[in-house]
């Protein structure tokens, strides 16, 4: 059976242009088009769409209106549709209940707009498997304090180096986790979240004022340091390499036929050859498999993995998929899983 998509969007260029790529994709149907948020709700009660693509600037009822009504009145996943200079309004959508978003198209014909194309077709394929009741839960965590968590196995190795990689639903396990860290983390952080360019910036320096610990977006050449946390700018790839006494960031610009960018493999396979031992994996919510791969590679140099339990991920693909590997220490909720990362990491680095 299709997936029935209802598209809301006030220009009618970007709705002709959705309507056609759903069009091409024998599992997706349009089950209908609306130009405001009235429009939008009407729709929502009569046609029971799967999964509604949405803009946030509209004339009337804007999006940020119908998305609260809508997770209120019939809770169906959303896929936001923003242009690049409007980040405050992704993650504004994103803590009202947005599953995840793509990048507005242009109206002209280019290499990003075949990117924006394949994104969204992954994302409105991939949306079967969100669970909002998960989302939700994770949304009401961010202003709680940190639960006591339980016993998990101990590394045998200090860790120098904590891999991070999360898609759907990773803004705000990514928030949990890191706003949890201590000011005394020693450890260095490094992030793969699956954004596109010109929103990872933004979300470093949303993290950061909440933080104890440094974040930033990651600038080719950077210093690896303890209680510092680098997140990967969307286009690019992040990998790491020892010069000296120091280790350094690597970046590598992605290809518009990559699957996944930033690659979360790419990141692990890289900090698992330059670190070894030393690495920690951990893996959050998302479709797909990225990262599967680079867990298998961590383990296998002797480093220590954490996935996501099916508990709180607001989709299970990636963790499950790393799980599958045989190659994940822990699976834990995500609330648990900051306290397990610091235990490990401040215990076994404190003889350093």
């Amino acid at each position: 059976m299709s997936a029935r998509v209802l598209i809301v969007d006030d220009s009618a260029y970007t709705r002709q242009l959705i309507k056609n790529i759903i069009e091409q994709e024998p599992h997706l149907e349009v089950a209908g088009i609306a130009s405001d948020g009235i429009d939008a709700m009407a729709k929502t009660l009569r046609l029971k769409p799967d999964m509604i693509t949405l803009d946030f600037e509209m004339p009337g009822m804007d999006g940020f209106s119908f998305l609260r009504w809508l997770m209120r009145e019939r809770p169906t996943p959303v896929i936001m549709v923003s242009s690049y200079n409007d980040t405050k309004t992704v993650f504004k959508a994103l803590e009202l209940g947005a599953v995840d978003f793509i990048a507005k198209p242009t109206k002209r014909a280019s290499i990003e707009l075949r990117g924006i194309e394949r994104d969204l077709i992954r994302k409105l394929r991939g949306i079967k498997d969100v669970r909002l009741e998960k989302l939700s839960k994770n949304l009401e965590l961010l202003d709680r304090p940190e639960p006591v968590s339980r016993t998990v196995s101990r590394a045998n190795n200090r860790v120098d180096l904590v891999t991070i990689g999360s898609s759907t639903g990773g803004p705000a396990a990514l928030q949990i986790i890191l706003t949890r860290l201590p000011a005394d983390f020693r450890a260095a952080v490094a992030v793969s979240q699956h954004m596109p360019r010109g929103f990872t910036g933004q979300l470093a320096q949303r993290l950061n004022k909440i933080s104890n610990v440094s974040i930033k977006e990651a600038r080719d050449m950077d210093t690896v340091e303890p209680g510092h946390v680098l997140i990967c700018p969307g286009g690019y790839h992040m990998g790491f390499e020892k010069k000296g006494a120091e280790y350094i960031v690597s970046l590598k610009k992605g290809m518009v036929d990559d699957k996944y960018t930033p690659s979360v493999d790419y990141m692990m396979k890289s900090a698992a050859e330059i670190f070894g031992d030393l690495t920690m994996g951990v893996i959050l919510t998302g479709m797909g498999n990225d990262g599967k791969a680079g867990m298998v590679e961590i383990k296998n140099k002797g480093g220590y993995t954490i996935a996501e339990s099916e508990d709180t991920a607001v989709v299970f693909g990636m963790p499950g998929e790393a799980i599958k590997t045989g190659a994940v220490v822990s699976v834990l909720p995500v609330s648990e899983i900051p306290a397990a990362i610091t235990r490990i990491v401040n215990r076994q680095s404190a003889g350093r």
